[in-house]
């Protein structure tokens, strides 16, 4: 890759003291954001300050890929301001070229220490792609390349075990196992990011929001953050 002109280079200009700077400590501050949001002590954010803050640079400390459903907006379940997060969104959190790119922007221009995939419960791309495996209903245009991307997640999960016969935890255990597979997708299709994380620049890890609660357990990477996994 070549070299970035200094402008954009991840050490310039310098991080602000209270900008999280290693995976650990980004983790943490996502972490102590939802738990406000889940007993609803969140801080307003975009204050006139901050914009004018942010009119020149943005700092994000976190990256997150994320679904499109209009349910789990990253900002909010984080309870994050201005130019703390670097958002990715698409649906069922597919992985294509531009999300490539995109993560690679965060990570290796913009310095972003942490790469979270955030996936929830009874995500539309999940139900369609078990509908098109258990019952051929496959959908047309482009909604189906959504569908053929996250199936192969469904069928990798089901491999050993038997399937549930509720459909609601059957579609939590395939979506979980969904959000794994985009964390090591991620690494695996980019050479940026798998250096950064091997060379303890940053870190990759996969969660799960609930709808009900607005909690996002840690499902996968836990040690890479001094965490333990919640789920």
């Amino acid at each position: 890759m070549p070299a970035l002109p200094p402008s954009v280079r991840p050490d310039s200009p310098p991080p602000s003291a209270s900008r999280p700077s290693t995976p650990a400590q980004a983790w943490a501050a996502l972490a102590e954001g939802n738990e406000r949001f889940v007993v609803e002590r969140g801080t307003p954010a975009g204050s006139a300050s901050r914009r004018a803050e942010l009119v020149t640079e943005q700092r994000p400390f976190a990256l997150v890929v994320g679904c499109s459903d209009s349910r789990v907006p990253a900002e909010f379940v984080f309870d994050a301001d201005l130019g703390d997060l670097f958002v990715v969104r698409t649906a069922g959190h597919v992985v294509d070229a531009a999300v490539l790119g995109s993560v690679e922007y965060g990570v290796e221009v913009l310095g972003v220490p942490l790469v979270v995939v955030l996936g929830h419960e009874r995500c539309g791309a999940v139900a369609a792609a078990l509908d098109a495996l258990d019952g051929g209903s496959v959908p047309g245009g482009y909604v189906r390349d959504i569908v053929e991307r996250v199936a192969p997640s469904i069928l990798v999960a089901r491999q050993g075990r038997a399937r549930d016969d509720d459909p609601a935890v059957e579609a939590t255990v395939v979506g979980a196992a969904h959000v794994r597979a985009t964390a090591a997708l991620l690494r695996e299709r980019s050479t940026v990011l798998d250096r950064a994380v091997r060379e303890g620049r940053a870190a990759v890890v996969g969660t799960a929001y609930a709808l009900g609660t607005g909690r996002v357990e840690l499902l996968e990477g836990a040690d890479d953050v001094g965490a333990s996994p919640t789920a």
